[in-house]
């Protein structure tokens, strides 16, 4: 058994990616919560997606924007999140494609 020194020095943490670095995405997946920490490691909540093993993170102005395509077209099936921007500039384009 590993001691908690031997554990610490082998720990890689999980990196969550942001679902922008996809290709395409099912409007199907399924939605998870998870709670994360900041820079300042204060504890926030965030909605991701897992595909192929990788979590990737659903900011909130994605899901607003597909909900407004679905209204148009609830047969949706796939989008492409396109990601302009960093920190709090930061802008996400919800783009359907099939």
């Amino acid at each position: 058994m590993a001691t908690l020194k031997e554990s610490a020095q082998n720990y890689i943490p999980k990196q969550t990616k942001n679902i922008a670095d996809l290709q395409q995405v099912p409007t199907d997946i399924e939605l998870r919560d998870a709670e994360g920490l900041d820079n300042e490691g204060k504890p926030f909540k965030y909605k991701y997606i897992e595909l192929n093993g990788e979590h990737y993170r659903v900011p909130g102005s994605v899901i607003g924007q597909l909900k407004d395509l679905l209204s148009e077209n609830a047969n949706l099936k796939t989008v492409k999140i396109k990601k302009t921007g960093t920190g709090m500039t930061t802008r996400y384009t919800v783009i359907p494609l099939s």
